[in-house]
């Protein structure tokens, strides 16, 4: 088997051999890996990341042009199945240094306390195993200083900030005016939103400066000027000023363990060749399709079942319009404005569920909204051109709502084999009851604001947005895949770090906690190893 050698390396700035067994090998660069590297190689640790997809240079590389930029997405198929079976691709994962970081929204609200807690307020789900004081608050204040949030002074809804946001909200595009109008006159409470993406120009220890956002709009294909907090721009170049190594186009298929079942070596495919990565750790970061999926590939850390269980996904209904102003719906963070007072609707009586959600105003690429259109109203030819004509004058709103866990939702391997010669995976999935009643809620309170603002030939869009759930955290290893750290059960060197580990779904955007949970683990790991 070939072996990478320090010297065969240096040109990717690559440090260390296969055959040193490093102290740590990171699988996935996304949220929930990144932050990790970036933290164990600041402590002195010799650490490897693996991605699956390529390494780009955003000022060479992302064209101003949605279709140019589908090397983002992680386009191998993932079969889907259900009554509601859920589109991958752009919307739910992501591929190359950084992972789906590289075109998420920036959206990164904090979840609220009683988000933790599905199972003792609703008697659904379950809560999770950790404090929101304790464990999520000073990693929540952490990654937003250390990412360059911008964000409201004063923020309506959750706990009272310990911690200002490090620089002001981002300006209200179209969209987002639109619907602080509409809600406005319903009497609504709104905020601008919370953004990973730079207000003014920014400096990052162990980073450097980056750039403020010039509005460009292509958040959700890749931005240019690193005004985008993605985890390249970021956690991952700060773990490569601290040492560490990256290794894109690593694709993990395997590992390698010893008597007592502690994995010796990470196997990987680069450039058609089979590599073994020895090392002390593993953290798998690869998110809740193929963190799973490489674990039932290699029949690992599910002595409880749950791999590949309890599967959710967002609700993310979207309510669309047409306006007699010109919004131009391309143009400013897409997300930019946001209302929490349908967090918890049963309050006031107007809702019959468990949970939640969250309203957001949304910005939209032409290309992605001529196939929403195809796909939902299913326009076509002369009404489709018709309905184009007024792309300007469009605007959206959309909910990020909670998901319950299900039996009949879940990730399986099937006998359908990929390019690499590996069983694709099928997701299971089908809207419950619960999200079914969030959903014509959610539809009722959006209709209204669109038509207290102005709105003409509103239509809906139902959808569902990021994959979570399949590999739980918990206390018990009866019941859950990792501990509260995100430590394996089964296998005593292996955590797993992505929102595969959370044991519901949130109210909100995960990325944040993803990242906060991250830093949590890489601390928990470090205590263990000093």
């Amino acid at each position: 088997m070939p072996t990478l050698s320090s010297a065969e390396t240096s040109s990717w700035g690559r440090t260390y051999n296969t055959n040193d067994a490093v102290d740590a090998v990171i699988i996935g660069t996304g949220a929930g890996g990144a932050p990790l590297l970036a933290r164990l190689a600041q402590a002195g640790r010799r650490v490897v990341a693996l991605e699956a997809g390529p390494e780009k240079n955003p000022q060479t590389d992302y064209a101003t042009d949605e279709r140019a930029q589908n090397f983002l997405f992680w386009n191998d198929e993932r079969l889907s199945a259900g009554q509601d079976p859920l589109a991958f691709g752009s919307n739910n994962s992501g591929t190359g240094v950084g992972g789906s970081t590289l075109h998420f929204t920036a959206y990164t609200p904090r979840a609220q306390p009683d988000d933790l807690r599905m199972q003792t307020e609703f008697g659904v789900a379950a809560d999770w195993p950790i404090d929101f004081q304790a464990d999520l608050v000073p990693y929540y204040n952490e990654v937003e200083q250390f990412l360059g949030v911008s964000g409201p002074a004063n923020y309506p809804w959750g706990p009272a900030r310990t911690q200002a946001y490090p620089l002001p909200p981002l300006p209200l595009n179209g969209a987002a005016q639109l619907m602080q109008r509409g809600c406005a006159a319903l009497g609504i409470r709104t905020s601008p939103a919370a953004n990973a993406a730079l207000s003014g120009r920014y400096y990052q220890p162990g980073v450097g400066w980056r750039d403020a956002c010039t509005n460009r709009g292509f958040c959700q294909a890749g931005c240019s000027v690193g005004a985008k907090a993605s985890m390249d721009v970021t956690y991952l170049a700060l773990a490569r000023t601290y040492g560490a190594e990256i290794r894109p186009g690593a694709y993990v298929t395997a590992f390698d363990r010893d008597t007592l079942g502690r994995i010796t070596a990470v196997v990987y495919s680069l450039n058609g060749q089979t590599y073994r990565q020895r090392c002390q750790a593993v953290f798998l970061c690869a998110g809740a399709v193929e963190t799973p999926r490489l674990l039932l590939l290699n029949e690992l850390a599910n002595s409880s079942g749950q791999v590949g269980r309890n599967l959710m996904a967002h609700t993310g209904l979207q309510i669309w319009g047409e306006f007699d102003e010109d919004v131009r719906p391309y143009k400013g963070i897409p997300g930019g404005l946001i209302s929490e007072d349908t967090h918890r609707p049963f309050a006031n009586r107007s809702a019959d569920f468990a949970g939640g959600y969250l309203l957001q105003s949304i910005g939209v690429m032409p290309v992605t909204y001529v196939k929403q259109m195809a796909r939902g109203p299913g326009l076509w030819g002369p009404a489709l051109q018709r309905a184009m004509s007024q792309y300007n004058h469009v605007a959206g709103i959309n909910i990020l709502g909670d998901c319950l866990p299900y039996r009949h939702n879940y990730l399986e391997l099937s006998d359908e084999t990929d390019s690499r010669g590996l069983p694709k995976p099928r997701v299971y999935f089908s809207n419950g009851e619960n999200e079914q009643k969030m959903n014509a809620h959610a539809d009722q309170v959006m209709r209204g604001i669109w038509a207290a603002a102005g709105a003409k030939n509103v239509w809906a869009f139902p959808r569902s947005a990021h994959v979570i759930g399949t590999c739980r955290m918990g206390h018990s290893p009866d019941e859950a895949v990792v501990d509260p750290f995100g430590r394996s059960f089964d296998v005593p060197n292996l955590y797993i770090s992505d929102n595969s580990t959370f044991p519901s779904a949130l109210s909100v955007n995960p990325a944040l906690t993803i990242m906060a949970l991250s830093l949590r683990t890489a601390d928990n790991f470090l205590k263990g190893t000093n």
